[in-house]
């Protein structure tokens, strides 16, 4: 040490700027400190604010500032999910929202004031489909996507049949208690003339049906 200070001191004397431009020895001793890397943001959603998740579907958990609770899993079967510190929670027939409340709730039992958020990435159920079935050219499930209108899925399915009563077309839709509601759709007012009034606006699981003409 006396040594370092000698030299120090006739560097000084002789040329001072040396000395100013000398790294401190505590920073060039310093090892270099990264930044923790940031939690990677949730995908962004495929389905609705209301879409029901159905059995088939994988969902992405994000868990802020937990990226270890953060997962991506399918809905089995039976309707349930597990991810880390959640066992066999019943997904299905819940909104995203309503799931991540669910498992705030629980998880809230093991961390501080968790945040979850819930994101259908691959809609698969039965509750992610219009099905389209009789006089149309490829009758069908066709997956729903946020916004789907009936000439969407007309055009999903390749058009009405040459012998398609289109202005018999029905559309059937489960209401709030499960009872199948039917609406009648002219499909050939809305192809041929362009009435937009009948361009109603689908929903998962809806059912169209299309008969055939009489002769």
């Amino acid at each position: 040490m006396n040594g370092w200070r000698k030299y120090l001191g006739v560097l000084l004397a002789c040329c001072p700027a040396a000395v100013l431009a000398l790294p401190d020895q505590a920073t060039a001793q310093a090892p270099a400190i990264s930044a923790a890397p940031a939690q990677e943001a949730p995908p962004a959603a495929t389905t609705g604010p209301d879409y029901l998740i159905g059995p088939g579907d994988t969902i992405q958990v994000f868990v802020w500032r937990n990226p270890e609770l953060s997962v991506s899993v399918p809905v089995r079967p039976d309707g349930k999910v597990s991810t880390p510190l959640i066992e066999d929670m019943v997904a299905v027939g819940k909104t995203p929202s309503e799931l991540a409340r669910d498992m705030e709730a629980k998880l809230a039992e093991y961390i501080r004031s968790p945040q979850v958020n819930v994101i259908v990435t691959n809609p698969q159920s039965s509750f992610s489909k219009i099905t389209v079935v009789g006089q149309v050219t490829n009758p069908g499930a066709v997956p729903y996507r946020e916004g789907m209108t009936a000439l969407d899925v007309v055009l999903a399915v390749g058009g009405l049949a040459e012998f398609a009563a289109g202005n018999r077309a029905k559309l059937v839709r489960k209401d709030a208690n499960g009872k199948a509601v039917e609406r009648r759709l002219r499909l050939d007012d809305l192809l041929k003339k362009g009435r937009l009034k009948e361009n109603v606006n689908m929903m998962p699981g809806d059912v169209l049906i299309v008969p055939e003409s009489f002769f």
